[in-house]
């Protein structure tokens, strides 16, 4: 595509060059150019794409997009955000796929994956064609790909999106994380409907307080079209967010008022039942997973998915074909006693998985770490939610990253001792997986969380191979 067609529409201050240029390809990552490449600047926490103008050169790109003049023989395009150009003018190079297919976009500190998992079962057994994007990864067709971010950055999620307009794709279900919502990663997008599930503490690393991660949340409905709005009416951001956008904003919600809520609610560990009241439209729905909060995920589903024009029938049959999320309070050995693998990682996830878990067994048994260089003021909050709510913990090393795990467990303990003395520290996460289930007796449950499907450690920089369910199936089969 010659530049001068790919920046038709953009805003930008002055070109600088020729641009009646061939474009080949287009990245902000300096070492993904390639020859005939178009590559943007982009100014980062950590690095500025300004200073590595002259490798990309010598990689063969024919021009960039900067913030700021700069001494180079390309063809320079000077813009006031290289963040929104970069969206925009990937979309363009990809043929604007997100315009041919309907966006749905799932924001929130938890149950983002649950949700958009419920939205494409519903899709997929009413016959649209569906693709899905977040934390699990990339799913389209029999198409898979891990992906290293829930929200991939602007080029690679369109040309994701032009792959899966390819591919026959009609919707595309996808999780919008913080962090993308305040680089403005799917700016431009255009969303048939945008999902709140709630606001709880998490990334307050990067944060800081809870009200800039309250904004970074709510900016997606600010600065993104969405022709509908759906919102968590027991949630107070959410409730917020439906006055915002009135007229346009429908509620799901099981305490406070909603338009579609859910009823005769009965916990199993093997699944909920509740009455699902859709529009008026009355349903028994059966669950395939456990938890109240579960219900919330998907009651936000079967809103997105009404609105979406899936009739009520099918999106209370799609919502009963999900037999389960990988990761997420997913039962990984039932014998004698019960095993479970959890992403749980905030405060909230904690002890919505704990308290879900609980009334179910003899005893609870937790076995949970945090992360390194993430949110250090949840540490000692999430060692008391273990310490009430579980009958024994064993506090372990989760993703340290450049951290040393001792110092990690220490602030955790802070917390866990206030409560309880029946814990254990043991650091190796496999180690600590191990003792949970050499203590396990008849009628225990053992939940592990944290890391949920993740095939990985994060240790100093490097990702070791590592799964909290292979550790688990692989002990269990060896005793």
């Amino acid at each position: 595509m010659k530049l001068n067609q790919l920046i038709q529409n953009l805003k930008y201050r002055e070109i600088i060059g020729s641009t009646d240029i061939e474009i080949k390809d287009v990245s902000a990552d300096s070492n993904a150019v390639s020859k005939g490449g178009l590559f943007v600047c982009i100014s980062g926490e950590n690095y500025d794409g300004h200073e590595f103008i002259k490798q990309v050169v010598n990689y063969g790109c024919v021009a960039a997009v900067v913030e700021r003049r700069l001494d180079t023989p390309i063809t320079q395009i000077v813009v006031k955000d290289a963040r929104i150009a970069v969206c925009e003018i990937a979309a363009a190079f990809y043929g604007h796929a997100d315009k041919k297919m309907k966006m749905i976009g799932v924001v929130g500190t938890n149950g983002k994956t649950t949700t958009t998992h419920f939205i494409a079962s519903v899709l997929m057994s009413a016959g649209v064609k569906c693709g899905l994007i977040g934390t699990l990864g990339v799913f389209y067709g029999d198409k898979f790909r891990e992906s290293a971010l829930t929200t991939p950055d602007p080029v690679e999620l369109h040309k994701t999106l032009a792959d899966m307009y390819e591919s026959g794709v009609e919707a595309v279900v996808m999780e919008v994380s913080a962090h993308a919502a305040y680089f403005k990663k799917v700016y431009g997008v255009e969303f048939e409907i945008g999902v709140f599930t709630n606001l709880t503490q998490d990334h307050l690393d990067f944060f800081k307080d809870m009200e800039r991660y309250r904004r970074a949340k709510t900016s997606f409905f600010k600065n993104n079209f969405c022709r509908y709005v759906v919102s968590n009416s027991d949630d107070d951001t959410g409730r917020k967010i439906a006055e915002t956008v009135k007229g346009k904003a429908l509620t799901y919600g099981i305490e406070n008022p909603a338009d579609v809520f859910a009823v005769n609610i009965e916990e199993r560990l093997s699944g909920t039942d509740f009455v699902l009241n859709l529009f008026d439209c009355i349903y028994d729905v059966k669950l395939n997973l456990t938890g109240r909060f579960n219900v919330y995920n998907a009651l936000a589903a079967a809103t997105a998915c009404a609105l979406y024009g899936i009739k009520p029938q099918k999106v209370a049959e799609g919502i009963e074909n999900l037999k389960g999320v990988s990761g997420r309070l997913e039962c990984v050995f039932g014998g004698e006693f019960s095993v479970y693998v959890d992403y749980a990682h905030t405060p909230d996830g904690l002890e919505k998985s704990l308290s879900s878990l609980k009334p179910h067994g003899k005893r609870l048994i937790c076995v949970f770490g945090c992360g390194g260089n993430r949110d250090k003021l949840k540490r000692p909050v999430m060692g008391r939610i273990s310490g009430r709510e579980a009958d024994f913990t064993v506090l372990t090393s989760d993703n340290p990253r450049y951290e040393e795990p001792m110092d990690i467990i220490w602030d955790v303990e802070r917390g866990l001792r206030e409560e309880t003395d029946a814990y254990v520290i043991v650091q190796e996460r496999a180690e600590g997986i191990k003792y949970a289930l050499n203590m396990a007796e008849k009628g225990d449950i053992v939940l592990i969380a944290g890391k949920g499907s993740e095939k990985y450690q994060d240790v100093f920089g490097i990702k070791r191979p590592f799964s909290d369910k292979d550790t688990v199936n692989e002990y269990l089969r060896r005793r």
